[in-house]
């Protein structure tokens, strides 16, 4: 039987949630995963100190036989630099939401003013934390993300010395400018690697492989994967994996996210394999994101093997990406 070995897989973009939806689906990513960038969009938002060490000892709690590491991140506000001095320690980036655009983003950023925001963004270029951020506008659903590019040009452009991570990328637009500025990187998601628009609403609506942002179109597809696949020195895997419960999923009114976090290694090894990439995918689940944000995350190797894998209908109260369909590859162990 095939077998691959992955060493301290990273996921650099994951969402968690809190109470009950925490103590479900933290365990299934701490199981294979050394780490993970855990995202602040909660209700009400992280954004202080206390915050920050509560949540992570509410994260740890739910995962206390596992070695994992919650990379923990603040909601982007005009912070002052005396007060990013104080939580610097406890954090390895700040989010920034564009307000409203996505679930729990209503106190995002309303205006990319650079004059406001310089006092913040310079403090975060000083103390080296990196800025990750969900680039959408509030245009015309398909062309939001390639519209936010100039923002991006923006604070590539202002502020050269701040490391800025273009989270979930899903257009040819985004691809091109990581070339383009040297401080720019990007994280992508395994369903990106795989949805075109098609795969969500060309026939029946698909719930649950809606998103934010939205899966695009082919050529866009095509551009993730070449650069995913020849682990592109600016790309890292970022799951994006959101859980919602059911009923909100399959509802009016769908809520965005797909809940990819328990098969996400498994597909990732099915795409890199189809392509004769399987070499690279080290470097895009791990050995990026490390040299990337300078992290040195807890040991753990992987071995999936590749035999058939039914993906369960639930867990727990959240429905998977694949429910109860077969993939290509299973984790055989983690040690």
């Amino acid at each position: 039987m095939k077998t691959h070995t992955l060493l301290m897989p990273l996921d650099m973009h994951l969402h968690l949630r809190d109470a009950v939806m925490l103590e479900n689906v933290a365990p299934l990513t701490a199981y294979s995963f050394s780490g993970a960038i855990i995202m602040p969009n909660l209700v009400p938002p992280v954004t202080t100190l206390e915050d920050v060490k509560a949540y992570k000892k509410r994260i740890m709690a739910a995962v206390p036989n596992d070695f994992f590491e919650p990379y923990m991140t603040l909601f982007y506000k005009n912070y002052d630099k005396k007060f990013l001095e104080s939580v610097v320690d406890e954090i390895t980036a700040i989010k920034l939401y564009p307000a409203g655009i996505t679930t729990n983003s209503e106190d995002g950023v309303s205006s990319f003013d650079i004059e406001e925001m310089r006092p913040t963004l310079e403090a975060m270029s000083e103390l080296e934390i990196p800025l990750c951020v969900h680039g959408e506008t509030d245009g015309f659903v398909m062309d939001r993300e390639a519209e936010f590019m100039s923002i991006y040009e923006l604070l590539a452009t202002n502020f050269p010395n701040l490391k800025i991570i273009m989270e979930h990328i899903t257009t040819k637009a985004a691809v091109d400018m990581l070339d383009k500025y040297e401080n720019l990187y990007a994280t992508i998601t395994v369903h990106h690697l795989i949805l075109t628009l098609d795969d969500v609403v060309g026939g029946m609506m698909m719930p649950h492989l809606f998103c934010k942002p939205i899966a695009k179109r082919p050529e866009d597809l095509d551009a993730l994967l070449n650069v995913a696949l020849e682990a592109h020195p600016k790309v890292m895997f970022g799951s994006d994996s959101a859980p919602h419960p059911q009923d909100k999923k399959e509802a009016c009114g769908c809520a965005a996210g797909v809940f990819t976090a328990p098969i996400a290694l498994q597909l990732l090894c099915e795409i890199f394999e189809q392509y004769g990439k399987l070499d690279n995918l080290q470097e895009f689940v791990s050995d990026n994101a490390q040299r990337i944000y300078g992290i040195c995350p807890e040991f753990k190797e992987v071995t999936l093997e590749k035999r058939t894998f039914v993906v369960p209908e639930t867990y727990g109260s959240v429905v998977p990406m694949y429910a109860g369909e077969a993939i290509a590859w299973a984790i055989e162990s983690v040690d």
